[in-house]
């Protein structure tokens, strides 16, 4: 328990002093509990783990580290009691009308889609049913050799983006970050470039094979405070049409 729980205080950048004033926990017997001189109680250490924002998977390693029970689970998405959670990610993105989604876990790896990105896949050129019947990290799919950032119009300021939000998520999923660090060798230095777009959501502009310019903006939902880990990971990624050579060009593919 000492190395996990000091370790996860200095990377979430709290001093001993700041987080009793949080917890209401001396500073003290914080650094008695860092040190091994003390053994914090279950409860206690429960609220400083609240006070540190820590992951569903940081909790665990905290109470097992502290000899207790891990706290929450990890089922695999394909387990019986996550049938509700599928049912309820198949309607989100396969509902009447919606726009190209898809299902990412923590790792970045696609684990559901829906026509419309199979369609937008399709558009530029792509084989979008082999590509959606493996295995699809979107990670290794942009930044791997011969990635998917060639066909995006605004290159460098959306492969910083991308990547600046998964290193940000990466600080505390170690499957992540080993990830980023298998890519990094291959990665171009970018300069970062102005956004195309004064949308407070993330914007992006992709080629499609017959030489169109695709316009998407980029939404993200979350289960809100899951208690299973492998739950806690998910996102559902929206990809909404910015203009009327977008919307035209999905309603072509979609009817044609």
């Amino acid at each position: 328990m000492t190395a996990t729980f000091a370790a996860l205080r200095k990377s979430r950048r709290v001093s001993q002093l700041e987080l009793s004033l949080r917890t209401g926990v001396s500073q003290r017997h914080l650094s008695c509990i860092e040190t091994g001189r003390s053994r914090a109680g279950r409860e206690t250490l429960i609220a400083l783990l609240d006070a540190l924002g820590a992951t569903l998977e940081e909790r665990n390693q905290a109470l097992l580290a502290a000899g207790f029970a891990p706290a929450h689970a990890e089922r695999a998405l394909d387990a019986p009691e996550m049938a509700p959670v599928r049912a309820a990610l198949e309607q989100l993105i396969h509902a009447s009308g919606a726009a190209p989604a898809l299902v990412l876990d923590g790792d970045y790896n696609v684990v559901m889609a829906n026509a419309g990105l199979a369609r937008v896949i399709e558009l530029l050129g792509l084989p979008a049913e082999a590509m959606l019947s493996q295995p699809l990290n979107l990670l290794r799919a942009m930044f791997g050799p011969g990635g998917l950032r060639s066909l995006c119009e605004d290159e460098s300021w959306l492969c910083n983006e991308m990547w600046a939000r998964a290193t940000r998520e990466a600080e505390h999923l170690p499957r992540l970050r080993a990830l980023l660090d298998e890519l990094r060798p291959t990665l171009q230095p970018w300069t970062a470039a102005e956004a195309s777009s004064h949308l407070p959501v993330l914007a992006f502009r992709l080629r499609a094979a017959d030489g169109r310019i695709l316009s998407f903006f980029s939404t993200i939902t979350s289960f809100g405070t899951p208690l299973d880990i492998t739950l806690a990971s998910l996102k559902v990624e929206h990809l909404f049409p910015t203009d009327e050579v977008t919307r035209q060009a999905l309603a072509e593919a979609d009817y044609g």
